[in-house]
């Protein structure tokens, strides 16, 4: 599935659900720090998305945290009760979410068929009014609530996490 494909299909889903987002073009990014020096207009706070897996390669996990937070992979790994946690390979991205490096994003959740991906949503981001993630293509960014992004998300049946991650705050 193409990016404009796979955009298509969030914004239906969002229509279907009748949840209220702004969208904004812009050149690809692939990295947060792109997002933050492109000089793209904010309209929230940006979300950084990391898909995971465990050391044996059953579990595999789509965390979502505010763009300053570094993911504590030893809370994670406590919390979600599974072994070592690593990057998933750009291999398991395209076969379980049908995206690409620098595409990762909790609407990946919607091409997941199988619905084998668990989503981990730092508990910071409860009650935000707008945050900032793409829709499945890194040339748009979806302006959303966390109360709707959440809906969106849990629609489509794959086990959502909301853990309490304090970790280490950083630049990037």
């Amino acid at each position: 599935m193409d990016q404009q494909e796979n955009r298509k299909n969030v914004l239906r889903h969002l229509g279907q659900l009748g949840v209220d987002y702004a969208i904004t073009e812009h050149p690809a990014v692939y990295t947060i720090e792109e997002m933050l020096n492109s000089g793209i207009k904010l309209m929230g706070e940006v979300c950084k998305n990391l898909f995971m897996r465990d050391s044996a390669g059953k579990r595999h996990f789509l965390v979502t945290i505010p763009n300053d937070k570094k993911a504590p992979l030893n809370i994670l790994q406590q919390k979600l009760g599974t072994s070592r946690l690593s990057f998933a390979s750009e291999k398991r991205l395209a076969r379980y979410l049908k995206l690409h490096k620098g595409e990762v994003t909790p609407f990946g959740i919607l091409n997941d068929e199988g619905r084998d991906v668990e989503l981990v949503f730092d508990s910071t981001l409860e009650g935000n009014p707008c945050l900032g993630v793409h829709p499945n293509d890194n040339t748009a960014t979806v302006w959303i609530s966390f109360a709707d992004l959440h809906r969106a998300v849990a629609a489509h049946g794959n086990r959502i996490h909301m853990l309490s991650l304090r970790g280490v705050r950083s630049p990037i």
